[in-house]
């Protein structure tokens, strides 16, 4: 595709060819995918991307694959859902819920970088992908390395949810556990990419990999009508969506698909026990400090953020802020936008829940603004988080006297409970 110059290093704009290369050679610094922006505005408008099909390949001048798409044909394109009932509840004026929680295939917003991953490895001529991952990519990589007939290798912690190990296991790669966290299986990774010369859908093919999160930002703007939100909230693990969401907003202002004028103050959000970059954010540094991960939103636990200084700068370029909550907050929050809207996340989609409404209730999110809370993988792959929290089945016998008895002592105890309100709370 024509659209597609080259690779860029983010610190010293050495330019590189298109090639499974992600570091500068001159200074390390990381590599990004270059666009003609003056050819794509000639090639794409609102009306050619509303033609094409519903998923993230519409905005494929803005992606750096050439030709027709490998896989992921089906990925992209998830609900934006207008979110009353939790906007009630936050006492917030317009609020969205941009849900990858049903992502196609395998339900979380990795769908969208592996599908550019994998479909610019076949570009590349490799038989083999891999990744390092805390569950939601190594979903991803199997199930659309088996759609493509590649060879697969798997690497994760060796305590991951079982929800996650299965859900990775059954597209059959060859799936290895490591004793030690995300950072320990990503450094064992990088060592395994430069012998074996493997495509590593987050290391040696990071630079495209890391494109496919703008079709997120895309899609929340087309979704609204081809218009803003005012804020934007973000879980931050890695590093990749974050400021991928920024550049997404940014490129729709350069190639003329939305009209110059501010954009979105976007924010992170991170578990209390795995939060390096807020950490940074609040003492006012671009130093990340690496922490060791404690905390049940696993798959945001990476306490060496390959991208945290890049969504540092996103963030405070946007004029944004972020938050960490406690593992008990991001429970609440599960229940909350469960409870709400019907919507069940992961733990990381109940710490942007729950940063949100901190951040609201801080004064830092005004209520009458637009607000977009970013869901990114789905509760039933991580059960485990919150099985002690939920309310068990209650159980009789298949007689309706036993029901009718049940159902009485519950109306007693609903009844009871209306009782003990106090009506000036109502007020």
């Amino acid at each position: 595709m024509d659209t597609i110059t080259g690779l860029t290093c983010r610190e010293c704009g050495h330019a590189y060819p298109l090639s499974p290369l992600h570091v500068c050679e001159m200074c390390f610094g990381p590599l990004e995918v270059q666009y003609d922006y003056a050819s794509i505005r000639q090639q794409l408008s609102r009306e050619i991307i509303a033609s094409r099909p519903a998923s993230l390949w519409r905005y494929r001048e803005l992606l750096p694959v050439a030709g027709e798409p490998q896989v992921g044909l089906h990925s992209g394109f998830t609900p934006l859902v207008k979110a009353d009932r939790l906007a009630a509840h936050l006492g917030v004026k317009e609020l969205y819920v941009k849900d990858d929680s049903v992502n196609h295939p395998t339900f979380s917003y990795k769908d969208r970088v592996v599908s550019i991953a994998i479909s610019k490895a076949i570009e590349f001529g490799f038989d083999t992908v891999s990744c390092a991952s805390t569950g939601n990519l190594a979903n991803s990589v199997s199930a659309h390395a088996a759609r493509a007939g590649l060879r697969c290798f798997i690497f994760i912690p060796a305590n991951l949810e079982q929800g996650k190990v299965v859900g990775t296991t059954i597209y059959g790669p060859c799936t290895v556990a490591i004793r030690g966290n995300y950072d320990d299986v990503n450094r064992l990774c990088s060592e395994i990419a430069d012998k074996y010369g493997w495509a590593f859908a987050n290391i040696n093919l990071r630079p495209y990999y890391t494109e496919g999160a703008k079709t997120y930002g895309f899609e929340i703007v087309e979704q609204l009508g081809w218009r803003f939100p005012q804020h934007v909230v973000v879980p931050t693990a890695g590093g990749t969506i974050l400021p991928k969401v920024a550049k997404a907003f940014e490129e729709l202002q350069q190639v003329g698909l939305m009209e110059s004028g501010p954009r979105p103050k976007i924010y992170t959000a991170q578990a209390a026990g795995c939060a390096p970059v807020i950490q940074a954010l609040h003492n006012e540094t671009d130093l990340i400090v690496p922490v060791k991960p404690k905390t049940i939103a696993k798959s945001i636990a990476i306490g060496n953020p390959a991208d945290g200084y890049y969504v540092l700068r996103a963030v405070r370029d946007s004029g944004g802020w972020g938050e960490a909550v406690t593992d008990p907050e991001i429970i609440q929050g599960i229940q909350l936008l469960a409870q709400t809207e019907g919507i069940f996340t992961e733990p990381a989609g109940g710490t942007t829940v729950a940063v949100t409404k901190k951040l609201i209730e801080q004064g830092r999110i005004p209520r009458d603004e637009s607000i977009v809370i970013c869901i990114t993988g789905n509760g039933y792959k991580t059960i485990e988080a919150v099985l002690d929290q939920v309310r068990q089945p209650l159980l009789i016998e298949a007689r309706l006297a036993d029901f009718d008895q049940l159902y009485a002592s519950l109306s007693a105890e609903q009844k009871g409970e209306h009782q003990k309100i106090n009506p000036e709370e109502l007020h």
